[in-house]
């Protein structure tokens, strides 16, 4: 898939395709990361940066901000907001050495996601290059750990009315269309895009090998309508989540 043709065709309609990770965030947690490294003294940067829906949290709290996308349609979009402490330019994330002035802090919500396994490496290591030493970056990526158990509760919901697993229609898992290769490897088709999926261990393993210390594994947890057609009100947590990674540059 060609990523620029993809997003620019997006672009126009990008509020009502892509979730919403700021309106959904149940505690609204990021808000408050973004507060916790925040100083008008520091530089950020935003990784994939869409039509800026970050922007509004992150232009108040630092000095200056770069945002970086691949369409420029969103770009367009992103610059209408006004921010003059940002500066808005088109790059492909998955490149090797983007050039990049380093910053104290980065930001990338969603966007570490690829299929092949490679580029999410690639824009790992951009992240860390893209850092002073100590600088800090706030990754948020989708939750494999999450889809399974929200499958697992779907099964369980099925098992309350009766149902079977083996009964339940296959249509209710249209998201697991790859071979077991594919699943193993967390790949999962969100709006029949296959979308990368983490588990927490794997996460441990990779950000490491990238150059990034996780200093926390947290949770941005999501109400169960974002995964569940009608869910009944009685189902509580734990709810389905993102994974937001703090980390550190070595």
């Amino acid at each position: 898939m060609n990523e620029k043709i993809h997003w620019n065709k997006i672009a126009p309609s990008y509020n009502d395709e892509i979730f919403d990770v700021f309106h959904s965030d149940k505690k609204k947690k990021l808000p408050k990361y973004f507060k916790k490294h925040g100083s008008l003294k520091k530089t950020a940067i935003d990784f994939g940066c869409g039509n800026g829906k970050a922007l509004p949290y992150l232009a108040p709290l630092f000095t200056h901000i770069v945002g970086l996308d691949i369409s420029k349609g969103l770009l367009k979009q992103a610059k209408a907001r006004g921010y003059e402490n940002v500066d808005l330019k088109q790059a492909d994330l998955t490149k090797n050495n983007l050039a990049l002035t380093p910053v104290d802090f980065a930001f990338c919500c969603n966007v570490i996601m690829f299929p092949k396994i490679e580029k999410n490496l690639i824009m790992l290591q951009n992240i860390h290059r893209a850092l002073k030493p100590g600088g800090t970056a706030l990754i948020v990526l989708p939750s494999l750990d999450s889809i399974l158990f929200s499958s697992w509760r779907l099964i369980d919901l099925y098992r309350r009315d009766g149902v079977k697993p083996e009964d339940i229609p296959s249509n209710e898992f249209h998201y697991f269309k790859g071979n077991k290769r594919d699943i193993l490897q967390g790949i999962v088709h969100i709006d029949g895009v296959p979308t990368k999926h983490y588990s927490a261990s794997e996460i441990q393993v990779l950000f490491p090998e990238a150059g990034l210390t996780i200093t926390k594994l947290d949770k941005l947890e999501y109400d169960w309508s974002t995964e569940l057609t009608s869910p009944p009100d009685w189902l509580k947590g734990p709810y389905p989540w993102d994974w937001l990674v703090e980390c550190k540059r070595n």
